[in-house]
């Protein structure tokens, strides 16, 4: 998937805490918090696979990856479907 398709699936841009010679950061990735517990992570733009974006559940023993930006979005509707909603979490 490309850059603009993670970003409209609704992640923000996370820089890494490690800086080259011109003082930029190394790399960047993308984020996005469903709830606590349950984060998604893009790949970083310094371990692309050619030009496109792969986004994975964050911290899992064994990856779970997902190439396409139809099924991420499918998966997310499904995801929040399944929330319950309490007075703590709307």
């Amino acid at each position: 998937m490309s850059e603009e398709d993670v970003l409209k699936l609704g992640f923000k841009k996370e820089f890494s805490d490690e800086y080259n010679l011109q003082g930029e950061p190394d790399f960047y990735y993308y984020i996005k918090d469903i709830t606590d517990g349950l984060t998604f992570i893009s790949n970083g733009n310094d371990d692309m696979e050619g030009p496109e974006w792969y986004i994975e559940f964050w911290d899992t023993e064994v990856p779970i990856r997902y190439y396409e930006y139809t099924t991420v979005k499918m998966l997310f509707m499904l995801i929040e479907d399944g929330i319950i909603k309490t007075e703590e979490n709307e």
